[in-house]
């Protein structure tokens, strides 16, 4: 069951969810669970990978776009230039058709036959400083329009350039994802296994990113879909849900919401591998479904700080984070974390 509401995603498709996070696995391995554990950090990297070359492919597709305008904005200046250009042609026909009317004959001759020779020779000044006028502003606007069309050029050299780089980009991030795709296929089947083994594993060990300074509560991911709700009800679950989903793709890095300590990490059950955290106040927040985890029992966390991946593990249809709110550390006590953490500050 999904919810209308809805806050947008940050990049198209499987990219989205992380366009602003990076994270880097401080070494190979993910402390002491066996083999196969750095598949937690491979993730974590591949999300980086891909939300930098999307970056990149964002502001070349902008870098582009303002190259198209540009282009647009010389071929609208290009085609007043012809039209002034062909207005003054069309002036100098005038003044050429005007001298052929009068028959050709030199200046001497016309000031003898004319009636009134000083308004002769006054005419033939002015048409000689408007044919002078135009001779040079023709020369100009030739030169003008010889600029514009070279800028023009250029313009429309520099987006195809950035076109290209765009189609480039857009290779390297499908190459990303088919990576990311068979990667998070593997930490789901290692989360799968440690449930169904009852053996949770050990706590992954991520870089973890930069949390701006001043707020003190924050949603559990940073790019989602809101889909179950609270008190929905499902076939998943025996009563009514008892939080909020967040869909977002394996591996996803899950932030605690608020400073607080590790109360409980554990897998196996409908939850499958989860953490809980206590808060100031009397209030416990869950985090359900993981693939993975960043923490261990006992740990301090701050708002922000990366405490696992998504996954779906455990009573899951399908990848994402099913977040509760709760007066106690047990199910049975829970509150909606919508309005909840919406008193805090944080809108879903």
């Amino acid at each position: 069951m999904r919810s209308s509401r809805r806050r947008p995603l940050l990049v198209p498709v499987l990219l989205c969810a992380l366009a602003l996070l990076a994270a880097r696995p401080t070494d190979g391995t993910d402390g002491d669970a066996g083999p196969g554990t750095g598949l937690g950090p491979q993730v974590a990297r591949l999300y980086e990978e891909a939300a930098k070359a999307t970056r990149r492919y964002e502001d070349g597709r902008r870098e582009a776009e303002a190259q198209r305008s540009k282009a647009l904005k010389y071929e609208r200046r290009l085609d007043g230039q012809r039209r002034k250009t062909d207005a003054m042609h069309e002036d100098l026909g005038r003044i050429a058709r005007a001298q052929y009317r009068d028959g050709g004959l030199p200046l001497t001759a016309r000031m003898l036959l004319a009636d009134d020779p000083e308004e002769l020779m006054r005419g033939q000044r002015a048409v000689s400083r408007a044919n002078l006028a135009v001779d040079r502003a023709i020369g100009k606007n030739l030169r003008a329009e010889a600029r514009l069309a070279a800028e023009e050029a250029k313009a429309r050299s520099a987006w195809q350039a950035l076109d290209k780089r765009n189609a480039d980009l857009t290779k390297l991030k499908k190459e990303i994802e088919s990576k990311l795709e068979a990667v998070r296929s593997q930490l789901e089947g290692q989360a799968d296994s440690s449930v169904a083994a009852g053996a949770c594993p050990g706590a992954v060990r991520l870089d973890q990113p930069d949390v701006p300074s001043g707020p003190a509560w924050v949603a559990p991911v940073e790019a989602y879909e809101l889909s179950a709700s609270f008190g929905s009800g499902g076939s998943r679950w025996a009563h009514r849900h008892t939080g909020q989903d967040f869909a977002v793709p394996v591996g996803t890095p899950v932030r605690s919401v608020g400073t607080g300590r590790v109360l409980k990490v554990s897998c196996g059950g409908a939850f499958g591998i989860q953490v809980v955290i206590e808060h100031a106040g009397g209030y416990y927040t869950q985090y359900a479904h993981l693939a993975a985890v960043a923490v261990d029992q006992g740990d301090r966390v701050d708002a922000g700080q990366w405490i696992g991946q998504s996954g779906s593990t455990g009573n899951s249809t399908g990848p994402h984070l099913h977040f509760e709110v709760r007066v106690t550390p047990e199910t049975g006590s829970a509150l909606d974390p919508v309005p909840w953490l919406s008193q805090r500050g944080v809108p879903l």
